[in-house]
């Protein structure tokens, strides 16, 4: 399998995707580089993983830190010898119609959302052009394909990765480096997203059609699975993915 043995980083690594993530990847045998701000969630994580044969590391990461980015990345290198996949999945949700003005929260979206994944993409892009190989994966939503009242900023943020990840395939093809990408869409997906709402009315809203539609997140982890798992010499960029009774 294509998988077996690949380095992989994932940040947001610490519950919901990126914990179902790292749990098949390294399943499958894949090094499992794990970043998220939870250090003892990912001590967890990483220790579940080992006790069930496989192999991962773990860092602190605050994404919205350049450095905490390129840190994560040295210790892949430093650890496995090189860097296969970088899975750029933290992100943040507190959405809220914009009349109620939480422009704090605004720029919390914009910090994690956006320029978590532009620090991961910088930190990931040297390593990936000097060896002419490696895949970047990102965690979008459905929000970043189409409008939904209350998600305003969170959906700009999201249409944004869309545009990013876009440019980095047809860049990375007319320069040759040989990298994939991949961007992911999920709808309802069991995790920590909602915890993040603040707004009363739009919290209740939220929760009750995820109570009615959430799938869990191993459903997006074998997504992930599958765009490793393809030959080099293909790019499967976008994947689009909730519950079959969620109607989006």
């Amino acid at each position: 399998m294509a998988v077996k043995d690949k380095v992989v980083i994932i940040t947001g690594a610490s519950s919901g995707i990126g914990e179902a993530t790292a749990k098949l990847l390294a399943s499958r045998g894949a090094k499992l580089v794990l970043g998220a701000r939870r250090k003892e969630r990912l001590k967890e994580i990483a220790e579940a993983i080992e006790k069930d044969g496989g192999q991962a590391v773990y860092q602190e990461t605050d994404v919205t830190k350049v450095e905490d980015n390129q840190s994560l990345v040295e210790l892949a290198k430093t650890t496995f010898s090189k860097v296969d996949v970088i899975f750029l999945n933290a992100g943040l949700m507190p959405n809220s119609p914009l009349s109620a003005l939480k422009s704090d929260e605004w720029n919390q979206m914009v910090d994690v959302n956006i320029k978590g994944v532009l620090n991961g993409i910088e930190a990931i892009l040297p390593e990936f052009k000097e060896q002419k190989s490696g895949h970047v994966i990102t965690t979008s939503s459905v929000a970043g394909l189409k409008a939904y009242p209350g998600g305003a900023v969170y959906g700009a943020t999201k249409w944004a990765v869309r545009d990013l990840m876009e440019v980095l395939r047809m860049e990375s093809a007319q320069e040759g480096s040989n990298i994939r990408t991949a961007t992911i869409y999920p709808a309802a997906i069991k995790s920590e997203l909602l915890e993040t709402i603040t707004d009363k009315e739009t919290a209740e809203g939220a929760n009750a059609m995820y109570d009615q539609y959430q799938i869990s997140p191993d459903r997006v982890a074998n997504v992930v699975e599958f765009a490793i798992d393809q030959p080099e010499d293909t790019n499967v960029n976008e994947f689009t993915i909730g519950p079959t009774a969620q109607p989006w």
